[in-house]
């Protein structure tokens, strides 16, 4: 089976887990831009980062058979110094229009301060300009509200629902999600927030529609492999298979592909791999014996 995990923070991964995530059946995934456990302070910070999730993540990635896409944009935490967000909203479209670039994201709310709406409401304005897909992070206080909110001003900005995809949702937001026509996605973490056999129930209650898998992994106790564990779950515990490939696979690509940046013929087919190859002079191998699979040989 095959799968998309459209939030995922791998910049914080090893190359193991790359490996792990290829072998369990990843083929693409989706790194958004977020706050690295430590406040940045120069925007100059925000270059180096921003330009690694497009340029040498993108490439690491392809170095195990998985297509790496992002989304670009100020989360909310950081949002909360206003000097930075200035300089760092100027960056967006240096960035935010780049190849493999999906969505403007991960935003929204932090603490539901004015000035995380401010940033994320100049976003969503750069995202309507540019007609493209939003991804928005939940609070993970005064959640329900916070969702809410973070729709009402999605809507008040003009962004189509079917544009809008709210992320680290649980039980208590995605009824109101869902009836405002835009897409549910879920972090599965192993201990908090959201987890499998939760997230196997939802499934059941709700089915498939615009509701979406993903793990979220970064930095902190967090399962690179959470989305081929909770289908394998969904699937022991009788949930139809074309349900599991459409919250685990097709769903994220229903909605990112609207970007244009996703060639979607090409991502199911057969992944080919050349570790030969090099991002400047950099190689993933550290010396060992690249794998080169032999559609890739001249």
């Amino acid at each position: 089976m095959r799968f998309f995990d459209p939030h995922i923070h791998m910049t914080s991964r090893t190359t193991d887990d790359y490996q792990a995530m290829a072998d369990a059946g990843v083929r693409a995934v989706i790194e958004p831009a977020f706050w690295l456990g430590q406040p940045r302070t120069t925007v100059g910070s925000f270059v180096d980062y921003f330009s690694t999730l497009v340029g040498w993540e993108r490439f690491r990635a392809s170095q195990f058979g998985i297509s790496h896409y992002c989304a670009i944009g100020l989360n909310s935490k950081e949002a909360n110094d206003e000097g930075l967000t200035r300089e760092v909203l100027e960056l967006l479209p240096l960035y935010a229009l780049k190849e493999g670039v999906v969505a403007v994201g991960e935003i929204g709310y932090d603490e539901i301060t004015d000035a995380e709406e401010r940033a994320y409401q100049a976003q969503l304005e750069f995202a309507l300009e540019h007609d493209m897909v939003v991804m928005v992070h939940s609070p993970h206080r005064d959640k329900k509200n916070g969702v809410l909110r973070s729709m009402d001003v999605a809507a008040e900005v003009g962004i189509p629902m079917g544009k809008l995809v709210i992320d680290h949702n649980n039980e208590e937001t995605v009824q109101s999600v869902l009836d405002r026509g835009a897409w549910a996605a879920f972090t599965l973490y192993p201990h908090t927030k959201m987890g499998s056999q939760r997230m196997v129930e939802l499934v059941k209650q709700y089915g498939p529609e615009r509701m979406i898998v993903d793990s979220s992994a970064d930095w902190g106790v967090s399962d690179p492999l959470a989305v081929p564990r909770t289908a394998a779950l969904m699937l022991e515990q009788g949930v139809d298979p074309d349900w599991v490939e459409q919250t685990c696979w097709q769903n994220a690509l229903e909605v990112y592909a609207q970007s244009g940046q996703i060639d979607v013929a090409a991502l199911e087919q057969k992944p080919q791999v050349d570790q030969s190859q090099l991002f400047g002079d950099s190689s993933i191998l550290r010396g060992q014996e690249p794998r080169v699979d032999a559609a890739v040989v001249n």
